[in-house]
């Protein structure tokens, strides 16, 4: 029988996944329209759209580079969780 501690082990380590392999992505998004919000007021253009191609193309770059790695550790947690399934059910 799993116990309130394993379920707060994986939750635990499910959340650590799921942060780990979402911060490149924000924080490259993040700076990048950070960028182009203060290349907006140095420049006066007030062009609503102006920042989604950017951070669009930002975060494909970024997908593109780190998506293996992000896949990787994903992986490994789906791996480790089910090799683990035999202790869960009993």
């Amino acid at each position: 029988m799993i116990t309130e501690g394993q379920i707060l082990d994986i939750a635990r380590d499910a959340i650590y996944t799921i942060v780990m392999a979402a911060a490149p992505v924000l924080l490259v998004s993040l700076v990048v329209g950070l960028i182009i919000s203060i290349f907006q007021t140095v420049t006066s253009i007030q062009e609503q759209t102006l920042t989604f191609v950017p951070k669009i193309l930002a975060v494909f770059a970024t997908i593109l580079i780190g998506g293996g790695w992000m896949l990787n550790l994903m992986s490994t947690f789906t791996v480790n969780l089910w090799q683990d399934f035999s202790k869960y059910v009993r």
